[in-house]
């Protein structure tokens, strides 16, 4: 994806400074630190998730510095954005994001997604959302190398595997609202376990980097409440051979395109 760095200040001798970078061709511009995650090409992809008809409530939960749900923001210009956030280094960049990107209908909630009483303090009420939005930390301590950097591991990592998170992204939805979640190809199996029977209308999207090598991401997308049955749609691919990006994925980028599905 064109993400491009507008800013690159040299490091303190304490902390690296943060970067200024641009998503949705320059539409939207996002700090964010060296260290820990980093919004990238998840982040758009999941962001193509919101359609421009969207309205209600969405939820960017584990927000990070916000780039989902900002992303999200400027695609409906109508929807409300909540971002969920319990690192305090991610969320005080969330806020200046906000404010830099003067997005007024979006707010910050500082509050631990797994625990309902942080989530309330935080203001966020459950079943109230039309839309959650979701990169759920990516590793199992069970089965990964954990980061010895506290931020990198409280970003990367699901403590408890990742049914405890899927619940909790349900909690937030409303019935017949809907769940939309990018993750590693390989844990779909994990995916589909953590959500049961509380999510149907399942429409899985592969993401492979190349036509006809094996995808690296799925986008999965329910309905809560739904009895439809599951999809499992062709492939989005992201390159062509000669490493270019496809038209489709460059649409993504630009925040002109829709995911298809």
């Amino acid at each position: 994806m064109n993400v491009h760095r507008a800013t690159n200040v040299p490091p303190s001798s304490e902390q690296p400074a943060p970067t200024h970078d641009l998503f949705l061709a320059g539409r939207l511009r996002l700090r964010q630190t060296p260290r820990g995650h980093r919004a990238g090409t998840d982040a758009v992809l999941l962001a193509a998730a919101v359609t421009a008809e969207r309205r209600g409530l969405v939820i960017d939960a584990g927000a990070g510095t916000g780039a989902v749900g900002l992303a999200a923001a400027l695609r409906a210009a109508t929807a409300e954005v909540a971002l969920v956030e319990i690192d305090p280094e991610a969320a005080a960049l969330a806020r200046a994001n906000i404010a830099e990107n003067d997005a007024t209908r979006v707010r910050l909630c500082e509050a631990d997604l797994l625990s309902p009483a942080s989530r309330r303090a935080a203001g966020i009420v459950d079943e109230a959302a039309d839309l959650v939005l979701t990169n759920p930390p990516f590793l199992d301590p069970a089965r990964s190398r954990v980061s010895p950097d506290p931020r990198r591991a409280l970003a990367h990592v699901a403590a408890g595997g990742l049914e405890p998170w899927l619940r909790a992204c349900l909690a937030l939805l409303r019935p017949g609202g809907e769940l939309a979640l990018i993750h590693r190809a390989d844990a779909l199996t994990d995916c589909l376990a953590g959500l049961g029977a509380r999510l149907g209308g399942l429409r899985i999207l592969p993401v492979a980097p190349r036509a006809g090598e094996p995808a690296t991401r799925i986008l999965l997308r329910g309905v809560k409440g739904s009895k439809a049955p599951l999809a499992l749609l062709a492939p989005l691919v992201l390159h062509e051979a000669d490493g270019a990006f496809t038209r489709e994925a460059e649409a993504l980028a630009r925040g002109d395109g829709s995911l298809p599905w």
